[in-house]
């Protein structure tokens, strides 16, 4: 039950935020990041603000062009990229083994997508742990529409210092999510201290792979586009998120670039080359569609004014995602299953 209409599209642009503000939300969005002066130091000092702008102007722009589940999928021949989402997120729930009216925590739920597909294919319940106003009140009405209300809910706080008590939750999980962290043994320590003993994290990270070269003037500009169109503070590295998890007090039980063996590359839906009546939106065709139509209703007063900035700089990130994988020097989804000790080192 997306919000599927282009009117619906652009009068969601902003989110909590004021209409006549959403210009200056996006200069000031703009600002944090490389391609107009800002530093990687910069945004993980202001990640709070930084992520929250981000998703108040970005969020129905993901929800009008993705559906509710805001990210990619290890996908098979024959596959749509709807039940490719679908099965990426049961994968995360089998690798917790999770069991029925058992309590899940999803670390930054988006509108909650994987929420609600992950308590219905396993019985359980999961709270969506999200720090953008926006984003919940959208979810909440979602979760009612399918019928999960009374057994997954929302909380707003930052998952880097997280509202409950300890050994609180039976799994943990996060999809493309806890890239936005200034400091990823901060966020995954939260995880392991309201994660009961001997229980699980399953994890997609958005990781910059070992082909990566930082001193690769072509590679930097991917993924300066890349953090500027996904409101990230850096792209760590898969031997980063490994060892933060281990500083953290975790036992990596297993780690994989999904990437590497889709049969169908990840990006596919962001090429615009490619014709695709089920993602049409996502097409050359369909861009250039919703791109006009932006411009119109923002012409008109119907779009609030910076409606298409927002747009633009989206588009920018499509282009850094598409250019990285295509040259593998970026995945969305390295997946860790890790485990907290079941009991804690004297």
């Amino acid at each position: 039950m997306s919000k599927s209409g282009a009117l619906n599209l652009v009068t969601g642009v902003g989110g909590k935020i004021d209409k006549d503000g959403i210009l200056s939300a996006v200069n000031e969005y703009e600002k944090y990041h490389v391609y107009y002066g800002g530093d990687s130091e910069e945004r993980k000092s202001m990640y709070s603000d930084m992520v929250n702008k981000y998703y108040d102007l970005a969020t129905s722009f993901y929800e009008y062009g993705w559906g509710e589940s805001f990210h990619f999928a290890h996908r098979w021949n024959g596959e749509s990229l709807r039940e490719s989402i679908k099965r990426h997120e049961h994968f995360l729930a089998l690798q917790l083994a999770l069991k029925p009216g058992q309590n899940v925590l999803d670390v930054g739920c988006g509108i909650g997508g994987p929420l609600r597909e992950i308590a219905r294919f396993s019985s359980t319940s999961v709270t969506g742990l999200n720090n953008n106003e926006y984003q919940i009140s959208r979810g909440q009405v979602l979760n009612r529409v399918a019928g999960v209300d009374k057994t997954c809910n929302f909380v707003k706080a930052d998952f880097m210092k997280m509202p409950f008590p300890d050994n609180t939750f039976d799994a943990v999980y996060a999809i493309e999510a806890t890239c936005h962290a200034p400091d990823a043994v901060g966020c995954y320590s939260e995880v392991y201290r309201v994660l009961k003993p001997g229980q699980y994290f399953a994890a997609y990270e958005w990781c910059m792979t070992d082909a990566y070269d930082p001193n690769n003037q072509e590679q930097q500009k991917i993924k300066a586009e890349i953090e500027l169109g996904n409101g990230l503070p850096d792209v760590r590295s898969t031997r980063e998120c490994i060892d933060a998890l281990r500083k953290a007090g975790f036992e990596v039980l297993r780690e994989k670039d999904l990437a590497a063996d889709s049969p169908l590359p990840w990006y596919l839906p962001l090429d615009t080359s490619r014709l695709s009546l089920s993602s049409f939106r996502l097409t050359a065709v369909g861009r250039l569609l919703t791109r006009n139509l932006v411009k119109a209703l923002e012409y008109v007063g119907l779009a609030p004014q910076g409606s298409q900035r927002v747009q633009a700089f989206l588009e920018k990130a499509a282009e850094g995602l598409l250019e990285g994988g295509k040259k593998e020097i970026f995945t969305p989804m390295y997946f860790f299953l890790a485990q907290k000790p079941h009991s804690e080192s004297p």
